[in-house]
């Protein structure tokens, strides 16, 4: 038999047994429990959705269209209200985010600033060669996805690993490409999805935007204290022979230093928007504009501006963005992100947040350190087996229902669980980082799991300092 048709036989029983399930649930707690019609209807909405998107029995953005089905045939949420998902700015901000992302790919200036970062540290030291590379790959996938990231520099890795015959210079250089790329997407608020879902979900629950900024006060920290600690366990005992030999580029073309401008104005302006006294928009007096606002009109730069290269003189120069770059971007991954905001008003409308959050508030009597600690170990190994934005998009709701059950500020448990979603290391199916590089055919399973369990643990310590320190 087929893998193709192994695989449709465990999807066909999961595809009927998921919605049996959630009605099932969802009457039992109807008569056997004070809660709701609109809650039960919505708790078997979520358990029908968590199944589906946990199995991945039918593609997650096809799972996703759910929500905008069953909510408005529940009562739980006008159609209006439930379309308007598709709208939230959230949404507009990654789609930008992501055509951003496509140009600075297309350019290839992400490619340089790679190797120039682990060229100026030498080539003889196999700790420092494996920490730069982690450092440069981390920085890629604080703007562009991680799985991007990986995918570039997976064949400058290779080439390094093809050069040593030093076995432990080999896996951790690897493992710390595709747990670098990780990482580094929590340093921003654009870097990984789940980050996204927290912002649109804890806008959702407390009325307030979570700024760009304001989260660079904890993705940073977070990157910065979490990186050395991955680099530091993988590299203990490499030591190299003798000198690799680094791959060298030309001069940066005018192609990537157009790229490299506007994508730079745009960070400036992200960075830049608020803060200090108000930003930018307070010196000018636009407070309406936003941090989506500001990546689509980086995006029309894009598309504006020629790439500078000869002979393009004539009316049809190529420019830095074309349409069918920005087209190619993961539009499924919006349809998530649509479903789960639109899983989580219905969550929010029906009552369903109050009662999970009054269910859970026993466990408020728990030391803050301590909780934090465990809800970030028990999100980072359950990621290990489902997709990290299905697993945000199904937490955020409870915790901060638990949050405002318990008196706790809700982002203290938020934010935890969702860094814990990108710090999933020990399984190839946890990560699309950790697939690609499982995919080169020159790290075992077991060596991933080995090392992972450990930055498992580590990076929760590290993520419950963070969040005691500067959430």
């Amino acid at each position: 038999m087929s893998d193709m048709q192994s695989q449709q036989n465990i999807a066909v029983p999961q595809f009927w047994l998921a919605p049996a399930v959630a009605a099932a649930v969802g009457l039992l707690f109807a008569v056997l429990t004070d809660l709701p019609f609109a809650a039960a209807w919505t708790l078997a909405t979520v358990i029908w959705v968590a199944w589906w998107w946990i199995t991945e029995c039918i593609p997650l953005p096809v799972t996703s269209l759910l929500p905008f089905v069953l909510l408005p045939l529940g009562g739980v949420l006008s159609m209006q209200d439930a379309s308007s998902a598709l709208g939230n700015h959230i949404i507009v901000l990654f789609m930008g985010a992501f055509m951003l992302a496509k140009a600075v790919e297309a350019s290839g200036v992400h490619r340089r600033l790679a190797l120039g970062m682990i060229g100026n540290i030498g080539a003889d030291n196999g700790r420092k060669i494996v920490f730069a590379f982690m450092g440069a790959t981390a920085l890629l996938s604080m703007w562009i996805s991680n799985t991007a990231a990986v995918l570039a520099l997976l064949p400058v890795a290779l080439a390094l690993v093809d050069a040593c015959d030093n076995k432990k210079f080999q896996r951790a250089l690897l493992l710390g490409l595709a747990y670098s790329a990780s990482l580094g997407g929590v340093a921003t608020l654009i870097g990984t999805p789940p980050n996204l879902i927290f912002a649109s979900i804890y806008e959702t629950y407390s009325g307030e935007a979570f700024g760009f900024t304001r989260w660079l006060g904890i993705g940073i920290p977070m990157v910065v204290l979490g990186l050395p600690v991955i680099a530091w366990w993988l590299t203990r005992g490499v030591q190299l022979s003798q000198p690799l030999q680094l791959t060298t580029m030309g001069s940066m073309s005018a192609y990537e230093k157009r790229v490299l401008m506007v994508f730079g104005t745009v960070v400036f302006l992200w960075v830049f928007r608020t803060e200090p006294f108000g930003g930018w928009t307070g010196l000018l007096g636009v407070p309406e504009v936003g941090d989506s606002s500001i990546a689509l009109a980086g995006v029309v730069a894009m598309f504006l501006i020629p790439t500078g290269a000869p002979g393009d003189a004539d009316k049809s120069r190529p420019k830095l963005l074309n349409w069918d770059q920005a087209s190619a971007i993961p539009w499924g991954i919006l349809l998530l992100f649509a479903g789960g905001i639109c899983l989580a008003k219905g969550v929010m409308a029906s009552g369903l947040s109050d009662s999970s959050g009054q269910a859970l508030a026993g466990l408020g009597g728990m030391p803050l350190w301590l909780l934090v600690f465990m809800l970030t170990l028990s999100v980072s190994f359950l990621t290990e087996v489902t997709s990290n934005t299905a697993t945000a998009t199904l937490l955020m709701p409870i915790l901060a229902a638990l949050g405002g059950a318990t008196g706790l500020p809700i982002e203290v448990l938020m934010i935890p669980a969702v860094i814990a979603c990108s710090c999933a290391f020990c399984m190839p199916v946890a990560t699309p980082p950790n697939s690609i590089v499982f995919a080169s055919n020159r790290i075992t399973i077991r060596e991933m799991a080995r090392e992972g369990v450990v930055l498992n643990i580590l990076l929760a310590v590290v993520t419950t300092v963070v969040v005691m320190v500067f959430v």
